[in-house]
């Protein structure tokens, strides 16, 4: 699912030995969830969510979302929205005080979706690629 669209199918590499460290290294840290979504036994989407303290805002913890995928034959039928949702209710339960993410600026499609939920297009983001 990484792969499944304009801009993964550029970057990611599929059977990469990398994507099996990387999974070992968050399934360790307990400040890292991989969440599934699963529909009559296959993998239909899947999403990160990162918990981060921070001194800002009093102390808040923020929960940072990633790697949102849902499978290309199941788009448009609500799983993005329920893997949302649970990335929310989970990042209250943890008690933090936000949740965040960052989207690619040409994936106005998903800014749109992101919008609908609530979220607000509040700040700029910038990378720098090492």
């Amino acid at each position: 699912m990484l792969a499944d669209d304009h801009l993964g199918a550029r970057r990611e590499q599929p059977g990469d030995p990398a994507y099996l460290r990387a999974f070992e290294a968050i399934d360790a840290d307990p400040n890292q969830l991989l969440a599934v979504a699963e529909r009559d036994g296959s993998l239909v989407g899947t999403l990160q969510l990162t918990f981060i303290p921070g001194l800002s805002r009093r102390g808040a913890t923020r929960a940072l979302v990633e790697a949102v995928r849902v499978r290309a034959d199941q788009r448009g039928g609500g799983l993005g929205a329920t893997l949302m949702e649970f990335a929310v209710d989970e990042a209250r339960r943890r008690g933090c005080a936000m949740v965040q993410l960052t989207s690619d600026a040409s994936r106005v499609d998903a800014h749109r979706f992101y919008e609908r939920l609530g979220f607000a297009a509040s700040h700029v983001g910038f990378k720098l690629m090492l």
